[in-house]
């Protein structure tokens, strides 16, 4: 240990999904660079061998079969070699299946470490398949063909040198208690996390502080791993995010996340002034001698009014002026590098996609257009079909075209008037009954035609609808409700104006811009009717299902914050006092309980789209609710409000 210091790596590697073979080849490669670079100890993210979102691939005897074959590849690989490396797999232990690392150097199985806590809450459901070490009786096991003692006890490892680690998985870190405070209080100079986080609106800048705030904590150096671009798989985006910190303070980290390719940080430790820190707190030597919690029971207290004094943003999915810029451009990149994803998967050059000349058709083609350019696609396989129809207006079609005609990609334009007509009339319905059949006839014809365009070149549909008409049910049933991967399922409505914006003020779209600001400018419209004697959008949505400003905010503290229909109307009154009167708020309220329990069959059988923010309506990951359960409740106690 040079004056103190130990160089450690954290490595992502390119990862497929289940394959492991290739898995263990592009670890081995990382491996080897760090060798090179004189490092000690490499970490590598959570179940980085298989690839972390299996699902209920981990049941599958074939593939844990070949994890362990993986697992013997690498200890062949590094029998020469002095770096120790901490890799993720899971592994068989009795009946039971563990989400562990496994610690091996010189060819040797030096230790497992099972997670302790495991996230089986929106998006996660990792007790479905694993698990906890708190499950584990103490014993010994053989793994790629060497004996490993495990239990549910904390773990060191200790270099020649003396200095010594821990290890911990991914959530384990989020936990009220997590095992770094038992392993810092141990012993453990520095803290491996072997991880597999998601990318949400702000949650980066969240575990960001997380880390920084446990390793000064714990006055320990921290090393962070979590797995990158190719674990990005159906409604979550994966960030490729490595760091590693001193005593809370970021020595480095990735300088994008987003990448897609391979990335490794590599740092030195100094370990020394660690344990100077530690010997200098007391605080620190007092919990080492034994931390405990004492029981307090509290007073009853007397009732007392009751009056909201806190200041409550109307616009809660809004980031505020300083944070837009970043929150805008992750947004844009989840959504892009999530399609990317699926293009690349499915081994797709070409996409189709509607455009209409309004806010949401717009925001999905910036993301399909910074998905072709990341994966260095020619524009001219993006297919934009512009389709006028009865309520098409001559504004949102202008800007349509000249949309399409500046981005360069493929313009097509085929109206669906005749076809919607002939349509109706072979149903025998009245061709001047504006009704929902005459629009979701509409709706259907367009979502006919680009499947049947996405069949015809060979390509995927990119479907155009955001995260607030899904809470409504504003969408056609099997019209713009379908697609093939919805690139603004986790995007709310009074969010995509602000992304346009963004993207219309930057150097790439300088061409564009008076196009995209016009488009923010219109207002919101299925343009379902016909237009009025002037040619402008007579159906406008809000005037319909009333402002989207109300409906998010709904939204948002009904499912984030599970909060009753009276808290969110006392909120609201707080957030839009002197906007809208309580009656107001009030009658949208209740639309919004109404439409949200009414709707939930659409939002059950949802195509794949990814989570951007806190709040995500898939059926498969946050929201999962019964589509004929009952609103009684909800519609109750708004009118009693």
């Amino acid at each position: 240990m040079k004056y103190g210091f130990v160089k450690v790596a954290a490595a992502i590697p390119s990862v497929r999904v289940a394959d492991v073979e290739y898995n263990i080849q592009q670890i081995e490669l990382q491996i080897a660079q760090a060798e090179g670079k004189g490092v000690e100890i490499i970490v590598f993210p959570e179940l980085c061998i298989t690839g972390y979102s299996c699902q209920d691939l981990f049941r599958q005897d074939l593939l844990l079969n070949k994890a362990e074959e993986g697992l013997l590849v690498l200890l062949d690989f590094t029998r020469k070699l002095d770096v120790i490396v901490v890799v993720g797999l899971p592994v068989r232990i009795g009946s039971l299946l563990f989400n562990c690392a496994a610690v091996i150097q010189h060819g040797c199985l030096l230790g497992l470490v099972p997670k302790t806590y495991l996230p089986n809450y929106n998006e996660f459901y990792e007790k479905r398949w694993f698990a906890s070490s708190a499950d584990l009786a103490p014993q010994t096991v053989y793994l790629a063909g060497s004996p490993v003692n495990v239990s549910a006890e904390a773990r060191l490892f200790e270099t020649c040198d003396g200095v010594r680690f821990g290890i911990e998985i991914c959530e384990d870190v989020w936990a009220p208690l997590p095992p770094s405070n038992n392993l810092a209080l141990a012993g453990a100079d520095i803290i491996l996390n072997l991880s597999a986080t998601d990318e949400l609106i702000g949650k980066h800048r969240y575990l960001r502080s997380l880390l920084c705030q446990q390793s000064a904590r714990t006055m320990s150096g921290y090393v962070y791993s979590s797995c990158g671009f190719g674990e990005s798989t159906q409604d979550v985006v994966y960030g490729g995010n490595a760091i590693i910190i001193e005593n809370g303070r970021v020595l480095c980290e990735g300088k994008d996340r987003f990448a897609l390719e391979p990335q490794m940080q590599i740092q030195q430790i100094d370990i020394e002034r660690l344990r100077a820190e530690r010997q200098n707190n007391t605080t620190f030597r007092t919990a080492q001698e034994g931390a405990r919690a004492v029981g307090v029971d509290c007073k009853p207290t007397t009732p007392r009014d009751f009056s909201l004094e806190r200041t409550i943003d109307a616009h809660p999915f809004i980031p505020t002026a300083d944070r837009m810029q970043e929150t805008c451009e992750e947004i844009l990149n989840i959504q892009s590098v999530g399609l990317a994803k699926r293009l690349q998967h499915t081994h797709q050059d070409k996409a189709v996609i509607g455009i209409s000349g309004g806010l949401d058709s717009t925001l999905a083609l910036l993301a399909v257009v910074r998905a072709f350019d990341l994966l260095h696609l020619q524009r001219s396989g993006i297919i934009g079909i512009t389709m006028p129809g009865f309520g098409t207006s001559d504004r949102t079609h202008a800007n349509a075209i000249d949309l399409m005609e500046k981005l360069g990609i493929t313009k097509r334009e085929i109206s669906i008037a005749k076809a919607v007509r002939q349509h109706l009339e072979d149903i025998g319905h009245n061709l001047q009954s504006h009704d929902v059949t005459y629009e979701n006839s509409q709706a259907r014809e367009r979502t006919q035609i680009l499947m049947d365009v996405a069949n015809q070149v060979g390509g995927m549909v990119v479907g155009t609808g955001d995260l607030s008409e899904l809470a409504l049910g504003w969408c056609t049933y099997n019209g713009d409700h379908m697609s093939m991967y919805a690139v603004n399922a986790g995007v709310p409505k009074t969010l995509v104006q602000y992304l346009i914006r963004y993207a219309a003020l930057q150097p790439a779209f300088a061409d564009e811009r008076a196009t995209l600001l016009d488009i923010v400018d219109t207002p919101i419209s299925p343009e379902l009717t016909p237009v009025d004697a002037e040619g402008n959008i007579a159906q406008k949505t809000e005037d319909l299902v009333g402002p989207y400003e109300l409906h998010d905010f709904f939204l948002y503290y009904h499912l984030r914050m599970g909060f009753r229909p009276a808290k969110i109307f006392l909120l609201a009154q707080q957030a839009f006092l002197g906007r809208y009167d309580d009656e107001t708020i009030k009658h949208w309220l209740q639309m919004f309980f109404r439409r949200f329990f009414s709707q939930q069959f659409k939002r059950s059988c949802l195509p794949d789209g990814p989570k951007v923010g806190s709040v995500s309506l898939s059926p498969r990951g946050d929201w999962r609710m019964p589509s004929d359960a009952s609103s009684a409740l909800w519609l109750k106690e708004c009118d009693e409000l």
